[in-house]
């Protein structure tokens, strides 16, 4: 069965950075498209980014443009989020996700998202 397994959340101040890493298995990472999400205290959960199969093709939220960045290394089976210039509204729980279907291309809306790891808590103080 697929299982998605984050890591590389913590404390930062404002204005840092962290990593995000989402190690993949059960399906080859090549066939799909992948996606970060993330869910604040009292909000619904939401896209951050999403990037195709073969990372040609990447999709960010407003909010983060210019400051995150999403990659992949199919062979590593892992894919990442590179946090920079982070801000205390970056503050969430983080899920790596992946699409019930495979495509060439990446998908926006959460109902395309079938397998979601357990999440990890990125805190941005002031």
């Amino acid at each position: 069965q697929v299982q998605l397994v984050e890591s590389g959340g913590g404390l930062v101040q404002a204005g840092g950075s962290l990593r995000l890493s989402c190690a993949a298995s059960g399906r080859t990472l090549s066939r799909y498209a992948m996606g970060w999400f993330r869910q604040a205290p009292g909000k619904e959960r939401e896209l951050v980014a999403a990037i195709s199969r073969s990372g040609g093709s990447t999709v960010y939220a407003d909010s983060v443009k210019g400051r995150f960045t999403i990659s992949r290394d199919n062979a590593k089976n892992t894919v990442y989020l590179q946090m920079s210039s982070l801000k205390p509204e970056d503050t969430a729980v983080y899920y790596c996700a992946q699409p019930r279907r495979s495509g060439s291309y990446y998908y926006r809306q959460i109902n395309e998202y079938s397998y979601w790891g357990q999440g990890t808590q990125v805190t941005v103080s002031s």
